[in-house]
């Protein structure tokens, strides 16, 4: 192979441009010859120097300069060849006008009568930084009968195009002026909550016309009052959301699919269905999603089957057959490829930069480059040196680290995604390592408030992001908390944090564009990324902040060809989840029965016709699988069928998909409560957390078989009772501590032993979450990532809800208060006389037992106290002490003083409501 390197240097990138306009700028800085340096605290003695050198302040370096240090190395842009690059979608918007405004095309403000939006809503948007809408989204919102409700739509658009604002626009309508409620369907906790904040701002200070100027009753409890109802309520729906609002309180759903899909039941079974007046599903493409796909279609095929007048939208930015989804929802179908920020998109291999305008340019380059052929040739248009360093030897490594320095230094965002979650540490630790040491004043301030807001949180400081993040270098992935992933994610998002390094497995689940992306690799594990990569190369280039973004994916030989194929592929058509391999068909049919949307055989095949399945299945087969298994249901006893041929879900039945279960894990859940009802154990606290836990292995981590035999080996009597009754063998354990092998889970029976285990060593993590055991010390116990045991807990909460429910449908009304009271244990992580205090914001686990012993016993308590007073015993909840300099501890003082004022704040209206909720008792 030939690389050939034409002699001329000039091609530059957008960031080269801003690099080389930086170092012609000149500086004279006088000079400090012969003054020493302060030791620390004698900075008054810089004062007594002659001239303005007392105001000089010196900039960070970072470690001391006998520290050794990694340099990135050079990158060298080559110019002569670069026609090889192919017309990019940069180089076609130089030549072309830019995007119209309102100016030009009237109906691109939000304004025009067209959209008959209320100025009030105009003006959050605008407030927001939405000035104009793009021609494509008004294109699509002026499509007959979209804007009236009319018609269903399905439509894509590129990451970053835009495509959300149109199904907000149309949700927005049916609630503020049709006056129903609207459901919009995402499907990662993470962005139901940034959504959640955006349309709270977009309503802020709305109001409806209900028809009805009654003011709402003053006996209402307070949370209820504005609802009579003229603000537009904003409510999320998740897995560990501390909501208790239903159906009946909201305007806005914002929900994940499982809650989504609840919540339509909900509607159906209550005669509510009527209030409901759009779906929006996101990230349409899921509903192939083996896991949780087939809950999308199970939903759009209920609201298809009612024919209510529901105006479902579909949007997703990786959809291949708009059109055959778009016939499935009898809706129009709109498909753009615009952009608002260009991309320009390259191939880094073997220290050279080639050019990726094109998935066919990629598949050209690719190929070309692991060709044998002697006569194969490809021109490179940069090239990256060699590194010195033993850690950057690496051709991709390498690259990695340039690519990011580069782009730090020209005061841009970097986004790095990595295969995995230690690979995302040691790369940002890596990169860290490389940055430049110079920083100004106000950076080096700004980072040590990330740092402070981090050190405040119950978990603490972690080491590695304490390093990393002062120079500029973040991560984020699944092992971080939620809380630790926020304030990292609004870090970058204000350029306090240079470069983010993230999982591959999180690309969809965040929203953190950045001037460049670099993919490291092409794998995720073993496997390769798949058409996820379209997601990550689409998060370049930041809208308000960049004129054009630039993505790069660096690959190692062995991946190159399978990525060109990959790029060079079509994406893969959606396709339904229904099927029986997937499990799908058999939940679906135990619902629409269950909430009596079909209960005859021909609203069975009605309902059946509306599915996605019935448009993509031979009639015949489909015939016979639907068939089989009604049977299946009948035999199971999850159905039953009269003479008349009417089906009625039995209770068994009713109790599951109240509790949102599957079938299948619906009847392994009744098979071992009904065992617990014949011996529960209940003199501890081991056998309802094992209830708690879920029956999917996929929530829970990897037992750790020597920490197992340990903690079963700590168990009292009750616990080993428990231990025998679920059928956990201690020499089974082990064995298997004793030995490298893996739990086996190829036949039905291993399965469920294998779930059987992985519950109980589950259960042992809520045990010690509910005994006021802080998250990173049950972490650490566990030895798994503290964001592992929190989302445990989280889904365990969730869970916990359903075997409740489960249990209030079956009439197992004692066995129902048990999981109960836990649950609220689980929720505030506390033991039983915390539960009170615990409904405090910031007041849970190890932090409410603090304030417990300090004092600080009930709601009224902290009410009264002064928020003063509580920064100490904040204090002494902090899970270790650091050594910070006395401006750091002040600045940590005042953010402890922060979060004291809210728990004050918050405590005043709890006692408040608890008042007014005694008063109404008396009356």
């Amino acid at each position: 192979m030939n690389i050939q390197c034409p002699p001329q240097v000039g091609f530059s990138t957008s960031i080269d441009i801003v690099h080389n306009q930086n170092q012609k700028h000149q500086y004279s800085v006088k000079t400090l010859a012969g003054v020493k340096r302060p030791y620390a605290g004698a900075a008054s003695a810089l004062s007594e120097l002659p001239g303005n050198v007392g105001d000089f302040k010196r900039p960070y370096r970072g470690p001391s300069q006998s520290t050794r240090r990694l340099k990135a190395s050079k990158i060298t842009r080559i110019t002569g060849n670069n026609e090889c690059a192919g017309p990019s979608i940069y180089t076609q918007r130089k030549i072309a006008n830019s995007t119209p405004g309102a100016t030009q095309n009237p109906f691109l403000s939000l304004s025009h009568p067209r959209y008959g939006l209320p100025k009030a809503l105009v003006d959050n948007l605008l407030s927001m930084g939405i000035k104009s809408i793009y021609p494509w989204q008004s294109s699509c919102l002026l499509g007959r009968g979209l804007l009236t409700g009319e018609k269903n739509l399905v439509y894509t658009a590129p990451t970053g195009g835009g495509k959300s604002l149109v199904a907000d626009v149309l949700m927005l309508k049916r609630v503020l002026e049709d006056k129903k409620k609207a459901i919009l369907v995402l499907p990662y906790v993470a962005l139901v909550q940034e959504k959640l904040r955006w349309l709270r701002r977009a309503v802020d200070g709305l109001q409806k016309d209900t028809g009805s100027s009654v003011p709402a009753p003053d006996s209402l409890p307070r949370r209820r009052k504005d609802y009579g109802h003229k603000s537009v309520r904003v409510v999320g729906f998740f897995g560990g959301s501390k909501a208790r609002d239903t159906w009946a309180d909201v305007d806005i759903a914002v929900c994940t699919i499982e809650k989504a899909n609840a919540l339509v039941n909900v509607a159906i079974e209550g005669g509510t269905v009527n209030d409901m007046g759009i779906v929006v599903l996101d990230e349409l493409h899921m509903i192939d999603d083996e896991h949780r796909g087939y809950l999308l279609e199970l939903m759009a095929t209920k609201l298809l089957s009612m024919q209510h007048g529901v105006q479902i939208v579909g949007m997703s930015a990786t959809l291949s057959n708009t059109e055959a989804l778009a016939k499935w929802l009898d809706a129009k179908y709109y498909q753009s490829n615009y952009r608002p920020v260009p991309i320009e998109e390259y191939l880094a291999y073997d220290h050279a930069i080639y050019p990726a305008s094109t998935s066919s340019t990629f598949f050209r380059t690719a190929s070309q480059l692991n060709s044998t052929q002697p006569k194969a040739s490809v021109t490179a248009i940069g090239t990256i040196e060699v590194s010195e360093h033993t850690e950057l030897r690496k051709p991709l490594t390498n690259a990695v680290t340039a690519l990011s320095i580069e782009t730090a230094a020209a005061g841009y965002g970097a986004l790095i995604f990595c295969g995995g979650r230690l690979a995302c540490q040691a790369t940002a630790s890596l990169i860290s390592e490389a940055m430049p040491l110079e920083l100004s004043h106000d950076i080096l301030d700004r980072r040590k408030e990330v740092l402070s807001d981090l050190r405040s949180l119950p978990v603490g400081l972690d080491e590695t992001l304490e390093k990393t993040v002062i120079r500029g270098v973040g991560y984020y992935h699944a092992g971080l908390t939620t809380e630790e992933r926020d304030i990292l994610a609004e870090a970058y998002d204000l350029g306090v944090i240079r470069v983010m390094v993230a999982t591959c497995s999180l690309a969809a689940g965040i929203n953190l564009p950045a001037r460049r992306v670099v993919l490291q690799g092409a794998r995720m594990g073993r496997d390769l990324i798949g058409p996820a990569m379209l997601s990550m190369r689409g998060r370049a280039g930041r809208k308000g902040k960049d004129e054009i973004g630039e993505s790069y994916v660096c690959c190692q030989k062995s991946d190159l060809e399978e990525v060109a194929q990959l790029l060079e592929a079509d994406l893969p058509a959606v396709t339904s989840c229904l099927t029986p391999e997937k499990r799908g068909i058999k939940r679906a049919l135990l619902e629409v029965i269950a909430v009596r949307l079909a209960t005859h055989g021909d609203a069975v095949q009605d309902y059946i016709q509306r599915t996605l399945l019935h448009h993509t299945m031979d009639q015949n087969v489909l015939k016979v699988m639907v068939k089989a298994t009604m049977e299946d249901l009948l035999t199971t006893e999850l159905i039953s069928v009269d003479d008349t041929g009417s089906y009625e879900a039995t209770l068994l039945g009713q109790a599951i998909v109240a509790a949102s279960l599957t079938p299948e894990d619906g009847i392994f859940i009744h098979r071992e409560l009904q065992r617990a009802l014949r011996a529960f154990v209940m003199d501890g606290e081991m056998h309802v957390f094992y209830i708690f836990t879920p029956v999917q292995s996929s929530g829970l981590a990897d037992i750790n078989w020597p920490i197992f035999r340990k903690e079963i080996d700590s168990l009292d009597e009750s616990g080993l009772r428990v231990l025998n009754f679920v059928g956990i063998n201690p020499a089974f354990v082990n064995r298997m501590a004793n030995s490298a092998k893996e739990l086996q889970e190829r036949t039905s029976d291993e399965i469920e032993k294998a779930r059987i285990y992985r519950r109980f060593y589950a259960a042992f993590q809520l045990r010690d979450l509910c005994n006021e055991i802080p998250i990173h010390v049950v972490a650490r116990k566990y030895e798994t990532p503290r964001g592992f045991v929190q989302n445990l807990a989280q889904t365990c909460q969730g869970f916990a809800t359903g075997m409740i429910k489960f249990c209030g449908q079956m009439g197992w009304g004692m066995l129902s208060s048990v999981l109960e009271h836990m649950s609220d244990r689980l929720k505030a992580g506390a033991k039983a006389d915390l539960l009170e205090l615990a409904k405090i914001p910031f007041i849970k686990s190890r932090t409410a037992r603090v304030f417990w012993e300090n004092g600080m016993k009930t709601i009224r308590a902290v009410a009264e106290a002064e928020a003063k007073d509580l920064v100490p015993i904040l204090l002494l909840a902090q899970p270790k002490r650091f050594k910070i300099n006395e401006e750091e501890e002040g600045k940590y003082h005042q953010k402890l003083m922060l979060k004291a004022e809210i728990i004050v704040g918050a405590a005043n209206r709890l006692w408040d409501r608890q008042q007014q909720i005694d008063v109404e008792a008396d009356l």
